[in-house]
Protein backbone atom coordinates (compact mmCIF):
# COMPACT_ATOMS: atom_id res chain seq x y z
CA UNK A 1 0.00 0.00 0.00
CA UNK A 2 2.83 2.54 0.99
CA UNK A 3 4.46 1.41 -2.24
CA UNK A 4 1.49 2.35 -4.35
CA UNK A 5 0.94 5.53 -2.25
CA UNK A 6 4.63 6.99 -3.29
CA UNK A 7 4.39 5.70 -7.16
CA UNK A 8 1.19 7.82 -7.48
CA UNK A 9 2.60 11.22 -5.28
CA UNK A 10 6.02 10.67 -7.75
CA UNK A 11 3.63 10.57 -10.88
CA UNK A 12 1.41 13.68 -9.73
CA UNK A 13 4.99 15.72 -8.72
CA UNK A 14 6.12 15.08 -12.39
CA UNK A 15 3.30 15.86 -13.89
CA UNK A 16 2.83 19.46 -12.46
CA UNK A 17 6.63 19.54 -13.21
CA UNK A 18 5.86 18.89 -16.71
CA UNK A 19 3.00 21.40 -17.35
CA UNK A 20 5.01 24.29 -16.10
CA UNK A 21 7.63 23.31 -18.25
CA UNK A 22 5.57 23.32 -21.05
CA UNK A 23 4.01 26.88 -19.92
CA UNK A 24 6.79 28.42 -20.10
CA UNK A 25 7.98 27.06 -23.79
CA UNK A 26 4.97 27.86 -25.26
CA UNK A 27 4.80 31.23 -23.38
CA UNK A 28 8.55 32.38 -24.60
CA UNK A 29 7.14 31.27 -27.84
CA UNK A 30 4.17 33.39 -28.07
CA UNK A 31 5.64 36.44 -26.83
CA UNK A 32 8.71 35.58 -29.41
CA UNK A 33 5.89 35.19 -32.26
CA UNK A 34 4.44 38.23 -31.41
CA UNK A 35 7.42 40.27 -31.53
CA UNK A 36 8.24 38.83 -34.84
CA UNK A 37 5.20 40.21 -35.97
CA UNK A 38 5.59 43.52 -34.80
CA UNK A 39 8.98 43.40 -35.79
CA UNK A 40 7.85 41.74 -39.54
CA UNK A 41 4.66 44.61 -39.51
CA UNK A 42 7.39 47.66 -39.16
CA UNK A 43 9.41 46.41 -41.30
CA UNK A 44 6.70 46.59 -44.15
CA UNK A 45 5.77 50.14 -43.17
CA UNK A 46 9.60 50.95 -43.29
CA UNK A 47 10.46 48.63 -46.83
CA UNK A 48 6.95 49.51 -48.45
CA UNK A 49 6.80 53.28 -47.90
CA UNK A 50 10.43 54.22 -47.48
CA UNK A 51 9.55 56.83 -50.50
CA UNK A 52 6.71 58.06 -49.27
CA UNK A 53 6.79 59.41 -45.73
CA UNK A 54 3.42 60.61 -45.87
CA UNK A 55 1.90 56.65 -46.47
CA UNK A 56 4.10 54.92 -43.50
CA UNK A 57 2.75 57.46 -41.23
CA UNK A 58 -1.02 57.42 -42.44
CA UNK A 59 -0.39 53.27 -41.96
CA UNK A 60 1.18 53.85 -38.58
CA UNK A 61 -1.28 55.77 -37.25
CA UNK A 62 -3.75 53.13 -37.79
CA UNK A 63 -1.98 50.29 -35.71
CA UNK A 64 -3.74 49.60 -32.92
CA UNK A 65 -3.36 51.43 -30.12
CA UNK A 66 -4.78 51.32 -26.54
CA UNK A 67 -8.78 51.62 -26.40
CA UNK A 68 -8.56 51.63 -22.57
CA UNK A 69 -6.82 54.78 -22.73
CA UNK A 70 -8.83 56.04 -25.64
CA UNK A 71 -11.89 55.99 -23.33
CA UNK A 72 -10.41 57.26 -20.63
CA UNK A 73 -9.31 60.39 -22.18
CA UNK A 74 -12.38 60.90 -24.01
CA UNK A 75 -14.83 60.15 -20.87
CA UNK A 76 -12.85 62.71 -18.44
CA UNK A 77 -12.87 65.33 -21.48
CA UNK A 78 -16.83 64.74 -21.87
CA UNK A 79 -18.46 64.12 -18.61
CA UNK A 80 -18.72 67.21 -17.56
CA UNK A 81 -19.99 68.65 -19.86
CA UNK A 82 -23.41 66.51 -20.02
CA UNK A 83 -25.90 68.43 -17.49
CA UNK A 84 -29.34 66.46 -16.23
CA UNK A 85 -32.99 67.72 -17.12
CA UNK A 86 -35.91 67.91 -15.43
CA UNK A 87 -39.80 68.55 -17.34
CA UNK A 88 -42.31 69.48 -14.53
CA UNK A 89 -45.42 69.42 -15.75
CA UNK A 90 -48.47 70.58 -13.95
CA UNK A 91 -52.03 68.93 -14.60
CA UNK A 92 -55.64 69.74 -13.29
CA UNK A 93 -58.51 67.34 -13.33
CA UNK A 94 -61.35 66.36 -11.58
CA UNK A 95 -62.54 63.79 -9.45
CA UNK A 96 -65.78 63.59 -9.82
CA UNK A 97 -69.05 65.16 -11.70
CA UNK A 98 -69.50 66.50 -8.16
CA UNK A 99 -66.61 68.85 -8.70
CA UNK A 100 -68.57 70.77 -11.69
CA UNK A 101 -71.86 69.96 -9.68
CA UNK A 102 -71.01 71.67 -6.50
CA UNK A 103 -68.25 74.27 -8.55
CA UNK A 104 -65.40 73.10 -6.62
CA UNK A 105 -61.45 73.70 -7.68
CA UNK A 106 -60.12 70.77 -9.25
CA UNK A 107 -57.32 68.77 -8.16
CA UNK A 108 -53.67 69.76 -9.34
CA UNK A 109 -50.99 67.17 -9.97
CA UNK A 110 -47.72 67.53 -10.84
CA UNK A 111 -45.49 65.15 -13.64
CA UNK A 112 -41.69 64.74 -13.43
CA UNK A 113 -39.79 63.36 -16.49
CA UNK A 114 -36.21 63.75 -17.75
CA UNK A 115 -33.42 63.30 -20.07
CA UNK A 116 -29.72 64.87 -20.56
CA UNK A 117 -28.41 68.25 -21.98
CA UNK A 118 -25.05 68.94 -23.62
CA UNK A 119 -23.88 72.43 -22.65
CA UNK A 120 -22.87 73.98 -25.74
CA UNK A 121 -21.26 77.28 -24.98
CA UNK A 122 -20.00 79.12 -21.72
CA UNK A 123 -22.28 81.37 -21.29
CA UNK A 124 -24.92 78.55 -20.48
CA UNK A 125 -26.71 77.29 -23.89
CA UNK A 126 -27.75 74.17 -23.63
CA UNK A 127 -28.69 71.33 -26.56
CA UNK A 128 -31.00 68.74 -25.74
CA UNK A 129 -34.45 66.86 -27.57
CA UNK A 130 -37.25 68.22 -28.37
CA UNK A 131 -38.93 65.47 -27.13
CA UNK A 132 -37.09 66.00 -23.78
CA UNK A 133 -38.77 69.16 -23.07
CA UNK A 134 -42.04 69.15 -25.13
CA UNK A 135 -44.69 70.21 -23.02
CA UNK A 136 -42.59 71.28 -19.54
CA UNK A 137 -44.33 73.85 -17.78
CA UNK A 138 -40.68 74.57 -16.16
CA UNK A 139 -37.49 73.67 -16.65
CA UNK A 140 -34.58 72.42 -14.47
CA UNK A 141 -31.17 71.58 -15.18
CA UNK A 142 -28.95 70.02 -12.18
CA UNK A 143 -25.27 70.19 -12.79
CA UNK A 144 -22.08 70.20 -10.24
CA UNK A 145 -24.74 69.47 -7.57
CA UNK A 146 -26.51 72.84 -8.16
CA UNK A 147 -30.08 73.20 -9.84
CA UNK A 148 -30.80 75.99 -12.41
CA UNK A 149 -33.64 77.58 -13.71
CA UNK A 150 -33.51 76.80 -17.37
CA UNK A 151 -34.99 79.39 -19.99
CA UNK A 152 -36.80 77.28 -23.35
CA UNK A 153 -34.91 79.21 -26.21
CA UNK A 154 -36.48 77.52 -29.18
CA UNK A 155 -37.24 74.11 -30.72
CA UNK A 156 -37.04 72.00 -33.77
CA UNK A 157 -39.37 69.24 -34.09
CA UNK A 158 -37.76 68.44 -37.48
CA UNK A 159 -34.77 67.50 -36.04
CA UNK A 160 -36.07 66.55 -32.63
CA UNK A 161 -33.53 69.57 -31.39
CA UNK A 162 -34.02 72.02 -28.41
CA UNK A 163 -31.68 74.83 -27.18
CA UNK A 164 -32.25 75.73 -23.32
CA UNK A 165 -30.31 78.69 -21.55
CA UNK A 166 -29.31 78.89 -17.84
CA UNK A 167 -27.24 81.47 -16.06
CA UNK A 168 -23.85 80.98 -15.72
CA UNK A 169 -19.92 81.77 -16.97
CA UNK A 170 -17.07 79.89 -17.67
CA UNK A 171 -19.38 76.88 -17.86
CA UNK A 172 -17.69 73.75 -18.88
CA UNK A 173 -18.87 73.68 -22.54
CA UNK A 174 -17.56 70.66 -24.83
CA UNK A 175 -15.51 70.02 -27.83
CA UNK A 176 -17.76 70.60 -31.03
CA UNK A 177 -15.96 67.90 -33.84
CA UNK A 178 -17.46 66.65 -36.82
CA UNK A 179 -19.48 64.12 -37.98
CA UNK A 180 -18.65 63.83 -41.58
CA UNK A 181 -15.36 62.32 -41.23
CA UNK A 182 -16.70 59.74 -38.74
CA UNK A 183 -16.20 56.46 -39.74
CA UNK A 184 -18.51 53.16 -40.01
CA UNK A 185 -16.71 50.95 -37.19
CA UNK A 186 -15.10 53.55 -35.58
CA UNK A 187 -15.33 53.37 -31.70
CA UNK A 188 -17.78 56.34 -29.81
CA UNK A 189 -19.00 57.17 -26.39
CA UNK A 190 -22.32 57.91 -25.13
CA UNK A 191 -22.62 60.39 -22.22
CA UNK A 192 -25.56 60.58 -20.20
CA UNK A 193 -27.03 61.61 -17.07
CA UNK A 194 -30.32 58.81 -16.94
CA UNK A 195 -32.36 59.12 -13.52
CA UNK A 196 -29.41 61.96 -12.64
CA UNK A 197 -26.86 58.62 -12.43
CA UNK A 198 -24.26 61.56 -12.98
CA UNK A 199 -21.97 60.88 -16.16
CA UNK A 200 -23.35 57.51 -17.34
CA UNK A 201 -20.81 56.47 -20.29
CA UNK A 202 -21.36 53.74 -22.54
CA UNK A 203 -18.60 52.36 -25.64
CA UNK A 204 -19.27 51.18 -28.51
CA UNK A 205 -19.08 51.75 -32.38
CA UNK A 206 -20.56 53.41 -35.62
CA UNK A 207 -23.19 51.05 -36.75
CA UNK A 208 -24.13 52.66 -39.57
CA UNK A 209 -24.46 56.58 -41.03
CA UNK A 210 -27.33 58.70 -42.53
CA UNK A 211 -29.93 56.66 -41.19
CA UNK A 212 -33.77 57.73 -41.72
CA UNK A 213 -35.93 55.67 -39.29
CA UNK A 214 -39.34 57.75 -40.00
CA UNK A 215 -39.47 58.88 -36.57
CA UNK A 216 -39.29 62.42 -36.13
CA UNK A 217 -42.37 65.28 -36.19
CA UNK A 218 -43.05 68.03 -38.68
CA UNK A 219 -44.24 68.26 -42.37
CA UNK A 220 -40.65 68.20 -43.38
CA UNK A 221 -38.13 66.47 -40.73
CA UNK A 222 -34.68 65.75 -41.62
CA UNK A 223 -33.39 62.23 -40.51
CA UNK A 224 -29.65 61.27 -41.20
CA UNK A 225 -29.03 59.84 -37.62
CA UNK A 226 -25.31 57.94 -36.86
CA UNK A 227 -26.50 54.68 -35.76
CA UNK A 228 -24.29 53.29 -32.86
CA UNK A 229 -24.38 50.50 -30.72
CA UNK A 230 -23.36 52.36 -27.51
CA UNK A 231 -25.99 51.22 -25.30
CA UNK A 232 -28.43 54.68 -25.13
CA UNK A 233 -31.14 54.01 -22.53
CA UNK A 234 -33.83 55.99 -21.52
CA UNK A 235 -32.72 58.88 -19.77
CA UNK A 236 -29.78 59.09 -22.36
CA UNK A 237 -31.61 61.44 -24.56
CA UNK A 238 -29.97 64.47 -25.16
CA UNK A 239 -27.20 63.24 -24.02
CA UNK A 240 -23.63 63.25 -25.86
CA UNK A 241 -22.19 61.00 -28.38
CA UNK A 242 -17.86 61.44 -28.42
CA UNK A 243 -14.96 60.44 -30.55
CA UNK A 244 -11.99 58.89 -29.08
CA UNK A 245 -10.79 62.78 -28.79
CA UNK A 246 -13.68 63.74 -26.23
CA UNK A 247 -15.52 65.63 -29.43
CA UNK A 248 -19.15 66.40 -30.00
CA UNK A 249 -20.15 64.26 -33.24
CA UNK A 250 -23.59 63.55 -32.39
CA UNK A 251 -26.73 64.34 -29.77
CA UNK A 252 -28.19 61.62 -28.47
CA UNK A 253 -32.39 61.14 -29.62
CA UNK A 254 -33.48 57.57 -30.28
CA UNK A 255 -33.71 53.70 -29.50
CA UNK A 256 -35.37 50.89 -31.44
CA UNK A 257 -36.59 48.50 -28.65
CA UNK A 258 -40.05 46.50 -28.02
CA UNK A 259 -39.42 46.58 -24.44
CA UNK A 260 -38.77 50.05 -23.58
CA UNK A 261 -35.13 49.34 -22.89
CA UNK A 262 -31.84 49.65 -25.03
CA UNK A 263 -31.65 46.59 -27.66
CA UNK A 264 -28.65 47.31 -29.38
CA UNK A 265 -29.66 50.33 -31.61
CA UNK A 266 -29.30 53.61 -30.79
CA UNK A 267 -29.46 56.93 -32.99
CA UNK A 268 -27.75 60.39 -32.82
CA UNK A 269 -27.78 63.20 -34.88
CA UNK A 270 -24.91 64.19 -36.41
CA UNK A 271 -23.01 67.55 -34.36
CA UNK A 272 -22.81 69.08 -38.31
CA UNK A 273 -26.47 69.45 -38.38
CA UNK A 274 -26.79 70.50 -34.39
CA UNK A 275 -24.61 73.78 -35.10
CA UNK A 276 -26.73 75.21 -38.05
CA UNK A 277 -29.88 74.17 -36.08
CA UNK A 278 -28.30 75.46 -32.64
CA UNK A 279 -27.24 78.79 -34.51
CA UNK A 280 -30.39 79.72 -36.16
CA UNK A 281 -32.24 78.72 -32.47
CA UNK A 282 -30.10 81.17 -30.48
CA UNK A 283 -29.86 84.08 -33.20
CA UNK A 284 -33.35 84.11 -34.57
CA UNK A 285 -35.59 81.99 -32.45
CA UNK A 286 -36.19 79.38 -34.72
CA UNK A 287 -34.92 77.41 -37.82
CA UNK A 288 -34.18 79.36 -40.90
CA UNK A 289 -34.65 75.81 -43.26
CA UNK A 290 -33.66 76.12 -46.77
CA UNK A 291 -36.07 74.59 -49.61
CA UNK A 292 -35.53 73.77 -52.69
CA UNK A 293 -38.69 73.60 -54.10
CA UNK A 294 -39.23 69.70 -54.68
CA UNK A 295 -39.30 66.42 -52.31
CA UNK A 296 -36.82 63.46 -53.18
CA UNK A 297 -37.11 60.00 -52.39
CA UNK A 298 -34.55 56.84 -52.22
CA UNK A 299 -34.04 55.03 -55.73
CA UNK A 300 -32.90 51.45 -56.20
CA UNK A 301 -33.92 48.62 -59.06
CA UNK A 302 -37.75 48.02 -57.82
CA UNK A 303 -38.66 51.99 -58.34
CA UNK A 304 -36.86 52.15 -60.94
CA UNK A 305 -38.74 49.05 -62.84
CA UNK A 306 -42.23 50.29 -61.32
CA UNK A 307 -41.65 53.50 -63.27
CA UNK A 308 -40.13 52.40 -66.40
CA UNK A 309 -36.67 53.62 -65.90
CA UNK A 310 -33.91 52.42 -67.98
CA UNK A 311 -30.72 52.02 -65.82
CA UNK A 312 -28.32 52.55 -67.78
CA UNK A 313 -25.24 50.84 -65.73
CA UNK A 314 -24.61 48.43 -62.77
CA UNK A 315 -24.26 51.37 -60.68
CA UNK A 316 -27.77 52.60 -59.07
CA UNK A 317 -27.04 56.13 -57.94
CA UNK A 318 -28.92 59.35 -56.54
CA UNK A 319 -32.63 60.13 -55.46
CA UNK A 320 -35.72 60.29 -57.35
CA UNK A 321 -37.12 63.86 -57.88
CA UNK A 322 -41.23 62.68 -56.75
CA UNK A 323 -42.46 66.38 -56.77
CA UNK A 324 -41.85 69.90 -58.49
CA UNK A 325 -42.96 72.94 -56.32
CA UNK A 326 -44.79 74.92 -59.19
CA UNK A 327 -42.95 78.72 -59.18
CA UNK A 328 -40.51 76.98 -56.55
CA UNK A 329 -36.37 77.32 -56.92
CA UNK A 330 -36.26 73.40 -58.70
CA UNK A 331 -39.21 74.68 -61.25
CA UNK A 332 -37.61 77.79 -62.23
CA UNK A 333 -34.11 75.39 -62.42
CA UNK A 334 -35.97 73.43 -65.45
CA UNK A 335 -36.01 70.03 -62.84
CA UNK A 336 -38.90 67.74 -63.68
CA UNK A 337 -40.62 64.76 -61.81
CA UNK A 338 -38.33 61.74 -62.44
CA UNK A 339 -34.93 63.00 -62.61
CA UNK A 340 -32.75 61.58 -60.79
CA UNK A 341 -30.33 63.70 -58.44
CA UNK A 342 -26.89 62.08 -58.24
CA UNK A 343 -25.11 65.23 -56.93
CA UNK A 344 -25.45 68.20 -54.24
CA UNK A 345 -22.85 70.35 -55.03
CA UNK A 346 -19.63 68.28 -55.20
CA UNK A 347 -21.17 65.68 -52.74
CA UNK A 348 -22.53 62.21 -54.91
CA UNK A 349 -25.97 61.14 -52.90
CA UNK A 350 -27.07 57.92 -52.74
CA UNK A 351 -30.26 58.30 -49.85
CA UNK A 352 -32.89 60.38 -49.57
CA UNK A 353 -31.19 61.22 -45.88
CA UNK A 354 -28.01 62.19 -47.49
CA UNK A 355 -30.04 64.61 -49.48
CA UNK A 356 -31.78 65.83 -46.32
CA UNK A 357 -28.53 66.06 -44.80
CA UNK A 358 -26.92 68.34 -47.03
CA UNK A 359 -29.73 70.58 -47.85
CA UNK A 360 -29.94 71.13 -43.48
CA UNK A 361 -26.42 72.54 -43.94
CA UNK A 362 -27.92 75.97 -46.24
CA UNK A 363 -29.81 78.68 -45.06
CA UNK A 364 -32.49 80.23 -47.83
CA UNK A 365 -30.75 82.17 -49.87
CA UNK A 366 -27.65 80.42 -50.42
CA UNK A 367 -27.12 79.30 -53.78
CA UNK A 368 -26.32 75.21 -54.89
CA UNK A 369 -25.93 73.21 -57.81
CA UNK A 370 -27.27 70.02 -58.45
CA UNK A 371 -26.43 67.57 -60.70
CA UNK A 372 -28.80 64.95 -62.49
CA UNK A 373 -30.05 62.19 -64.72
CA UNK A 374 -32.96 62.61 -67.36
CA UNK A 375 -33.17 59.70 -69.99
CA UNK A 376 -29.59 58.95 -69.36
CA UNK A 377 -28.03 62.05 -69.80
CA UNK A 378 -26.01 64.05 -67.67
CA UNK A 379 -27.21 67.44 -66.83
CA UNK A 380 -26.17 69.93 -63.76
CA UNK A 381 -28.98 72.82 -62.14
CA UNK A 382 -27.91 76.17 -60.63
CA UNK A 383 -30.88 76.95 -57.77
CA UNK A 384 -31.75 79.57 -54.94
CA UNK A 385 -33.13 77.99 -51.85
CA UNK A 386 -35.93 79.64 -50.21
CA UNK A 387 -37.76 79.98 -47.02
CA UNK A 388 -40.89 78.43 -46.31
CA UNK A 389 -42.79 80.96 -47.63
CA UNK A 390 -40.85 80.97 -51.09
CA UNK A 391 -38.57 84.27 -50.15
CA UNK A 392 -35.14 84.45 -49.23
CA UNK A 393 -35.61 86.82 -46.22
CA UNK A 394 -35.31 85.45 -42.67
CA UNK A 395 -38.75 84.45 -41.06
CA UNK A 396 -40.12 84.38 -37.30
CA UNK A 397 -42.68 81.78 -36.27
CA UNK A 398 -45.70 83.17 -35.31
CA UNK A 399 -47.94 81.24 -32.86
CA UNK A 400 -51.29 82.18 -32.03
CA UNK A 401 -52.78 80.93 -28.26
CA UNK A 402 -56.02 80.62 -27.00
CA UNK A 403 -56.32 78.83 -23.29
CA UNK A 404 -60.75 78.96 -23.95
CA UNK A 405 -59.59 77.02 -27.04
CA UNK A 406 -56.93 74.72 -25.13
CA UNK A 407 -54.70 74.76 -28.39
CA UNK A 408 -52.07 76.87 -30.89
CA UNK A 409 -52.81 77.77 -33.99
CA UNK A 410 -50.68 79.42 -37.01
CA UNK A 411 -50.57 80.43 -40.67
CA UNK A 412 -49.97 77.05 -43.04
CA UNK A 413 -46.84 78.57 -44.99
CA UNK A 414 -46.53 78.41 -48.60
CA UNK A 415 -44.39 75.34 -49.54
CA UNK A 416 -47.03 73.06 -47.40
CA UNK A 417 -49.80 74.78 -48.91
CA UNK A 418 -48.86 73.92 -52.27
CA UNK A 419 -47.68 70.37 -51.58
CA UNK A 420 -51.20 69.92 -49.68
CA UNK A 421 -52.76 71.64 -52.92
CA UNK A 422 -54.42 74.05 -50.96
CA UNK A 423 -55.18 77.97 -51.11
CA UNK A 424 -54.91 78.47 -47.59
CA UNK A 425 -55.42 77.35 -43.68
CA UNK A 426 -54.63 77.75 -40.61
CA UNK A 427 -52.82 74.72 -38.74
CA UNK A 428 -53.82 73.26 -34.93
CA UNK A 429 -51.81 72.14 -32.68
CA UNK A 430 -50.38 71.13 -28.90
CA UNK A 431 -53.96 70.76 -28.01
CA UNK A 432 -54.78 71.11 -24.66
CA UNK A 433 -58.01 70.95 -22.46
CA UNK A 434 -60.55 73.10 -23.96
CA UNK A 435 -62.85 73.21 -27.16
CA UNK A 436 -60.53 71.88 -29.67
CA UNK A 437 -59.87 68.85 -27.46
CA UNK A 438 -63.85 68.23 -26.86
CA UNK A 439 -65.18 68.43 -30.62
CA UNK A 440 -62.39 65.84 -31.72
CA UNK A 441 -59.91 68.07 -34.09
CA UNK A 442 -56.69 66.15 -33.98
CA UNK A 443 -53.06 67.62 -34.18
CA UNK A 444 -51.71 69.23 -37.03
CA UNK A 445 -55.56 69.67 -38.66
CA UNK A 446 -55.40 72.61 -41.36
CA UNK A 447 -59.01 74.47 -40.82
CA UNK A 448 -59.54 75.99 -44.29
CA UNK A 449 -63.05 77.19 -43.56
CA UNK A 450 -66.10 77.58 -40.90
CA UNK A 451 -69.18 77.74 -41.90
CA UNK A 452 -68.03 78.43 -44.77
CA UNK A 453 -66.38 81.53 -44.32
CA UNK A 454 -62.54 81.24 -45.38
CA UNK A 455 -59.69 81.23 -42.29
CA UNK A 456 -56.65 82.48 -43.36
CA UNK A 457 -54.89 83.75 -40.08
CA UNK A 458 -55.59 82.29 -36.57
CA UNK A 459 -56.66 85.23 -35.09
CA UNK A 460 -59.72 85.58 -37.41
CA UNK A 461 -60.28 81.65 -36.45
CA UNK A 462 -59.96 82.57 -32.81
CA UNK A 463 -62.82 84.98 -33.04
CA UNK A 464 -65.39 83.01 -34.99
CA UNK A 465 -65.05 80.30 -32.55
CA UNK A 466 -65.12 82.07 -29.35
CA UNK A 467 -67.84 83.75 -30.18
CA UNK A 468 -70.05 81.62 -32.93
CA UNK A 469 -73.04 79.64 -31.62
CA UNK A 470 -75.29 77.21 -32.90
CA UNK A 471 -74.23 74.88 -35.60
CA UNK A 472 -70.69 75.19 -36.70
CA UNK A 473 -69.22 72.86 -39.61
CA UNK A 474 -65.46 73.28 -39.54
CA UNK A 475 -63.25 72.13 -43.12
CA UNK A 476 -60.29 71.37 -43.31
CA UNK A 477 -57.21 68.71 -44.01
CA UNK A 478 -55.33 66.73 -41.85
CA UNK A 479 -51.60 66.45 -41.79
CA UNK A 480 -51.52 63.56 -44.83
CA UNK A 481 -53.66 65.96 -47.06
CA UNK A 482 -57.31 64.10 -46.71
CA UNK A 483 -59.88 66.21 -46.78
CA UNK A 484 -62.88 65.79 -43.76
CA UNK A 485 -65.31 68.53 -41.67
CA UNK A 486 -66.24 68.61 -37.94
CA UNK A 487 -69.99 69.24 -37.30
CA UNK A 488 -71.12 70.54 -33.91
CA UNK A 489 -73.87 72.53 -31.89
CA UNK A 490 -72.79 75.47 -29.45
CA UNK A 491 -74.84 77.07 -27.13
Amino acid sequence: MRKTLSIVAISFLAGLGGAYTFHKLTQNNLQEVKANEADSLNKFVHNSFEESPKAASSLRSALPTDLNDDFITASKLSTSSVVYIKNISEYTYSRSYLDWFFDREPSKTQQVSSGSGVIFSKDGYIVSNNHVVNGADRLEVVFNKKVYDAKLVGTDPSTDLAVLKIEGKNLPNIQIGTAKSLQVGEWVIAVGNPFNLTSTVTAGIVSAKGREINILEGKFPIESFIQTDAAINPGNSGGALVNKRGELVGINTAILTRTGTYNGYGFAVPVDIVKKIVGDIIEYGEVQKAFFGGEVRDFDSSVAKRLDIDIDSDIIEGVLLTYVQEDGSSFKAGLKEGDIIVKFDERSINSKSEFEEELSYHSPGDKINLTYKRKGEIKTASLVLTNREGTTSILKREIFTSESLGANFETVPKVERDLLGIEYGVKVFNIQNGLVKRIGITEDFIITDINRNAIKDPERLVNILEKIRGRVIIEGVNSKGRSGYYSFYLR
